[in-house]
């Protein structure tokens, strides 16, 4: 069968999948599926449509409703909790003929209460006043949070983990720093690596903490239909307490649809999350360039095809290329979802179907991370050749024990001494020598290393 073939349509698997998501990296995001697939999706529809059902049944100011009676809402739990692909297949053939989504599942619904008397009279009562944004709605922010906090948060939090452990191993293991790429005040590498825990775990706070908002009020939001039908009942009310029993927070006021705000604010905060792993991707692939850290080999990999010694940074960049992919959906949908025209447009409805492959991207980013910093092994050697070959840093130290000591422009003859120069152990000394300064203060700055200047960075590193 050849592909250049308009009639040839290949069967979908792993290899013939138009996305590496669902293909190559499958093995990855598979944790993914049960939420936020299109399985997925219908599964929380069915969630919020019967929860929906339940809650109109218990209030008594909808007169047309009797209460359920225990076995029918334990055959409504069962429903819920056994609800799997072959459901959602069935699902999916009756939206072949609604080419209605939402509608499906309520067709779905009458079915599956056949033979129960008490839900067979609720029929009528199956997604009632509602229009498909009040249940899409709920089911989305329900698919975001229990994929946050079920996998993408751990998985992200597993990262920072790991990095704490680094950070404490490599606490006292001196470094030369690079602002600007040019050589720079020591630091440790454990203190390098304990700043982006502390950023990681700041924004990984703000993402775990982003509220998903919920509605569940009609038409254009204002529970026309409830109030004509059943004006007794205390809508507003009664719709916070529902959206509040699902675990998410209620928003009374919207259009149509909720306006998507807190997906913006969950893209948004996911985003500063991942552009911090960016950063910590291509840092450790320059600290490998420099020989700082070698990779563990595995005797199996090949790192070039054509160059037999190459031990490649992959994992970093594989992670940074997915974080860059996972960055640009999860900015469209926090420019794009909050925007909708008058009181309802569907520009939305196919983003929102997009949320799983940002997710599934920071997934595999995750995963290639984990990777590669188990394969990380510092190199002291390399580390320490570096920083004696870095006398020039001292510079710094001198010129502002000189100014402690009142010395006048001590920045000024530092400079000349050492901007764009090499300087050795010797030439530092000798400088320092001709100072005129307190006999312990000069001792003090001679004792000094490129290595032992490093100031609290190995505490701060412990201490993340």
């Amino acid at each position: 069968m050849s592909p250049s073939d308009p009639n040839a349509i290949l069967p979908l698997s792993e290899l013939t999948a138009l996305s590496p998501i669902d293909g190559r990296y499958a093995r990855h995001t598979a944790p993914l599926r049960g939420w936020l697939s299109e399985y997925g999706l219908i599964r929380y529809r069915v969630v919020v449509e019967v929860a929906w059902l339940e809650a109109l049944a218990a209030e008594p100011g909808i007169a047309g409703l009797a209460p359920l009676p225990a076995a029918s809402r334990e055959r409504l739990r069962a429903l819920v909790e056994t609800f799997d692909v072959s459901a959602a297949e069935r699902v999916k053939a009756i939206e072949a003929t609604t080419n209605h989504d939402v509608k499906a599942v309520e067709y779905y619904l009458r079915e599956a209460f056949a033979g129960d008397a008490a839900l067979e009279a609720a029929i009528p009562f199956i997604h009632f006043a509602c229009t498909s944004e009040d249940i899409n709605n709920l089911a989305y922010a329900l698919m975001l949070r229990d994929a946050r906090d079920a996998c993408i948060a751990p998985a992200l939090r597993g990262i920072a983990t790991t990095l704490r452990t680094l950070a404490h191993a490599f606490a006292d293991v001196p470094m030369l720093a690079r602002t600007h790429g040019q050589t720079a005040t020591p630091t440790t590498m454990g203190k390098e690596l304990a700043n982006v825990v502390a950023r990681l775990e700041a924004q990984l706070d703000a993402f775990a903490t982003v509220a998903l908002r919920g509605k569940i009020n009609g038409a254009v939001g204002n529970f026309n239909a409830h109030v004509v039908a059943c004006p007794g009942v205390d809508w507003p009310r009664f719709a916070a307490r529902f959206v509040a029993e699902l675990g998410l927070e209620h928003n009374p006021y919207t259009t149509q649809i909720e306006p998507h705000d807190c997906i913006g604010e969950y893209a948004h905060a996911l985003v500063r999350a991942n552009t911090i792993l960016v950063d910590l991707c291509r840092d450790t692939w320059s600290y490998i360039s420099l020989g700082y850290f070698r990779q563990r080999k595995l005797e199996h990999e090949v790192g070039s095809s054509t160059m037999p010694h190459k031990v490649n940074p992959i994992d970093f960049e594989n992670a940074e290329g997915n974080l860059g992919l996972a960055n640009g959906l999860l900015e469209h949908f926090a420019l794009k979802l909050p925007i909708s025209r008058l009181q309802r447009d569907l520009t939305d409805s196919t983003v929102l179907r997009n949320l799983g492959a940002a997710l599934g991207y920071t997934l595999i980013a995750c995963r290639s991370l984990d990777k590669g910093l188990a394969k990380l092994e510092i190199d002291r050697a390399s580390l320490a050749a570096d920083l004696e070959q870095a006398w020039e840093v001292l510079a710094e130290p001198v010129q502002t024990v000189m100014r402690a000591h009142g010395i006048a422009d001590s920045y000024e003859q530092l400079k000349a001494l050492t901007r764009g120069k090499r300087i050795d152990r010797a030439g530092l000394h000798a400088f320092v020598d001709g100072l005129e300064l307190p006999e312990t203060a000069r001792a003090a700055l001679k004792a000094l290393t490129p290595a032992s200047y490093v100031g609290l960075a190995t505490e701060l590193a412990r201490d993340v």
